[in-house]
């Protein structure tokens, strides 16, 4: 199996659960509160490792009690933490949630340690891989931190996946390091300039892409599935129909059964069916990192 280098953000989500989201300077009264950790890096890595995937973790973290936790929480699920920095100035970062009875969310992030790491941070013995390894990317660390790790993962043959949140707009030179790109439809948008809602607008945001040299394109599309332009395939990847509880991490655990069923070799078709399924099962639990789930409860024949 190819390893799977996540690279990416580390934070600890407080959420509050309300009947709705709060209006600008309206106070509601909320219900349950929870802690738990996030970040869509450590999502991503979290997920990733659950499903079955041999996953390296690169991130920066406070020399705090929310970065001690995080470490037990990557030794705990099997991940290889060699690589993960203490930031002696900044604090661990942390997600501010509120999640509707509907299971929206609204989310503002402190990014803290995560807002330090640089190009300098990362050893080269992060990128000392087989050509069949893959790098898995958000945009919850500095861009130009993500654009030094593409292009020099690219150059040395390594097929590189970035989901592009939250929403920024990228270089040319980093779409064009791009094995596979993952935007939502907002993030395709600013992407791309094309307002995403059906088929044929992320058929033609997905080409716009391309042709800037990504090779392959997924964009999420909620309940309708997720659209796929790979070569001469073209289609709408349909999900499982559940009632959603609380949506916040479906996107990371998406990106990690992605990145798992790649890295085992399946086609691309057959890794988003494999990756909706497990963000199905993620929206109907509270919970970013705890709402991913486990290899044996994704049953998919390939």
């Amino acid at each position: 199996m190819s390893r799977i280098i996540v690279i990416g953000s580390s934070n600890t989500d407080m959420v509050i659960k309300s009947k709705k989201l709060p209006a600008p300077g309206e106070t509601l009264l909320g219900g349950t509160f929870l802690m738990n950790p996030g970040g869509k890096g450590a999502n991503q890595a979290v997920a990733a490792a659950r499903l079955g995937g041999n996953v390296t973790f690169v991130t920066k973290t406070g020399n705090d009690m929310f970065g001690a936790e995080a470490m037990q929480i990557f030794d705990n699920e099997g991940i290889d933490t060699r690589f993960i920095i203490k930031d002696a100035e900044n604090p661990s970062g942390v997600a501010l949630i509120n999640v509707d009875e509907n299971g929206e969310n609204s989310i503002v992030v402190a990014p803290g340690s995560n807002g330090s790491l640089s190009a300098y941070d990362i050893k080269d013995e992060v990128f000392e891989t087989n050509t069949s390894d893959m790098f898995l990317m958000q945009l919850e660390i500095p861009v130009r931190t993500v654009e030094f790790v593409a292009q020099k993962a690219a150059s040395n043959g390594n097929r590189v996946i970035l989901n592009p949140a939250p929403a920024l707009q990228l270089s040319d030179d980093l779409l064009s390091c791009l094995y596979l790109v993952t935007p939502n439809e907002t993030e395709a948008e600013l992407l791309t300039g094309i307002k995403v809602h059906d088929i044929i607008s992320a058929e033609k945001a997905a080409s716009k892409l391309r042709k800037k040299g990504v090779k392959n394109v997924i964009i999420t599309m909620g309940a309708s599935g997720a659209y796929l332009l790979s070569g001469a395939i073209s289609k709408m990847v349909p999900v499982i129909p559940v009632k959603a509880i609380d949506t916040t991490a479906a996107g990371d655990v998406f990106n990690g059964a992605l990145a798992v069923a790649i890295s085992e070799g399946k086609e691309i078709e057959d890794a988003i069916v494999f990756a909706n399924k497990a963000a199905s099962i993620s929206v109907t639990r509270m919970g970013a990192q705890a709402s991913a789930p486990y290899r044996n409860e994704v049953v998919l024949k390939w």
